[in-house]
């Protein structure tokens, strides 16, 4: 398959995958799967997909949890997805706090940018789903389809965003892959 030809569904982690968590998810116990989601990469995965997750990760910049603790959690949400059937071909992380100026802090598009420099591919066109206006707003600036979901900050934002056209938006990451797959059926 060709750069051009990959599938690529581009995930949030926090709200899309596990639960959302205003203090932050500090430990791979607090990291917490929402019903479904691990079959939903699964689903992505057998169809064709590869799946990849964009996520701001403030709290090591706060000082809240380390690196080395939140690859912990990363090992943890790969397992799970595994042992579901799926895969994750890769996790791209700003770790930065809010304020440092930096790039990669969606809803800036330095993420994006990582994911396409890394499979040489742009996101233009290829779905990109978030539960917050900030994951939109990345997914919005290269170009790629933002979908919502309606988990974690999901009601908020659809609440925020109601008169934004060209925002799709589903009650969880599974009626997002039923609708993805039904596409590449």
């Amino acid at each position: 398959m060709t750069a051009g030809a990959l599938r690529l569904v581009v995930l949030d982690r926090d709200g899309v995958i596990n639960r959302e968590s205003g203090d932050f998810i500090r430990s791979p116990d607090e990291w917490v799967p929402l019903p479904g989601a691990a079959e939903a990469i699964a689903r992505l995965t057998a169809a064709g997909y590869s799946v990849v997750v964009a996520t701001n990760q403030s709290g090591v910049g706060r000082g809240l949890f380390s690196l080395d603790t939140l690859a912990a959690i990363h090992r943890k949400m790969t397992a799970t997805i595994e042992a579901a059937g799926g895969r994750l071909t890769g996790i791209f992380v700003c770790p930065h706090a809010p304020g440092e100026g930096c790039d990669c802090r969606k809803p800036l598009p330095g993420l994006m940018h990582q994911i396409e420099a890394a499979y040489g591919v742009r996101l233009a066109g290829r779905p990109a789903v978030g539960d917050s206006a900030r994951d939109l707003r990345a997914a919005q600036a290269v170009g790629a389809r933002a979908i919502l979901v309606r988990t974690g900050n999901g009601r908020q934002t659809e609440a925020q965003l109601a008169n934004e056209p060209g925002i799709e938006v589903y009650d969880d990451l599974a009626a997002v892959a039923a609708v993805l797959c039904g596409e590449t059926a």
